[in-house]
């Protein structure tokens, strides 16, 4: 067998990973990531995990997940929305045990999981060519890719609540205030050609702090500055849409990569 047959059937044996980013990616993205706030603070402080418990448990579920996501040969929406929610978690979690059980400051933590983020990006682009998530077909880009998002995760925790605590905004004008940056961000990609990788990954940093902050203006009481729906409750609200659009997605697969190719081959 000829060598330009066997990536052929390499490729054909695992199909892209990763979904297209339209604007269900980015709905659901910012609800896993409000989840992952909420969650995190159900899990440790209604039921008393802790941190350390609420950590081993849900890095646990994490790594079950990414087991069945890495033995997948192409992008299904479940596994993979899962997966986002579970990371979103513990990504925080991340952050939280940094500052809270071991007492760093949130500027080094911040540094900390910035310099992690871009080391696993120089390394990936060095390795791969690429961080476009376009491509994510073959085990190390998938193994790249999911770190790069733990580190986006840990990353978006550590600098929205540096940002949110130092400048004292509260959680309605923080969310308002990474929802504009966010906006420029895509003004920058459409109208004046920002890579579109590089928007790409400072979007999805960025929707990390706007989805903390919404989740916390929706959750925490009234005499803090929320709206008092309790961690239970915007948990319950968010994972019910997240599993209805998880739903619609998987039959539909209108944000299925590998589905628009084949419908343009034929």
């Amino acid at each position: 067998m000829s060598n330009d047959i066997q990536p052929n059937l390499r490729m054909k044996q695992m199909l892209n990973k990763v979904p297209e980013v339209t604007i269900f990616f980015w709905i659901i993205k910012i609800m896993a990531t409000t989840v992952g706030e909420t969650a995190a603070d159900f899990l440790n402080d209604t039921l008393g995990f802790g941190l350390t418990n609420t950590t081993f448990v849900m890095g646990g579920l994490l790594l079950i997940t990414l087991f069945f996501q890495f033995r997948a040969k192409k992008y299904i929406p479940s596994i993979y929305w899962l997966t986002v929610v579970l990371i979103s978690v513990v990504g925080t979690l991340g952050s939280d045990n940094l500052t809270d059980n071991y007492g760093v400051s949130l500027q080094t933590t911040t540094i900390f999981f910035f310099v992690l983020m871009i080391a696993t990006f120089i390394i990936w682009y060095a390795s791969e060519r690429t961080l476009s998530i376009h491509s994510i077909n073959t085990t190390k880009r998938e193994a790249f890719y999911w770190l790069a998002v733990l580190f986006t995760f840990a990353l978006g925790t550590a600098a929205g609540d540096l940002i949110s605590e130092g400048l004292d905004l509260g959680y309605w004008v923080s969310a308002l205030m990474f929802a504009a940056v966010i906006l420029v961000v895509t003004i920058a990609h459409y109208a004046f050609k920002l890579n579109a990788v590089l928007a790409f990954w400072i979007a999805y940093i960025l929707t990390r702090p706007f989805g903390a902050s919404v989740g916390d203006f929706l959750s925490q009481p009234r005499s803090d500055g929320g709206l008092g729906l309790g961690t239970t409750g915007t948990s319950a609200i968010f994972l019910v849409i997240i599993l209805i659009l998880v739903i619609y997605l998987t039959k539909t697969k209108i944000d299925d990569s590998n589905e628009t190719e084949q419908l343009l081959t034929h």
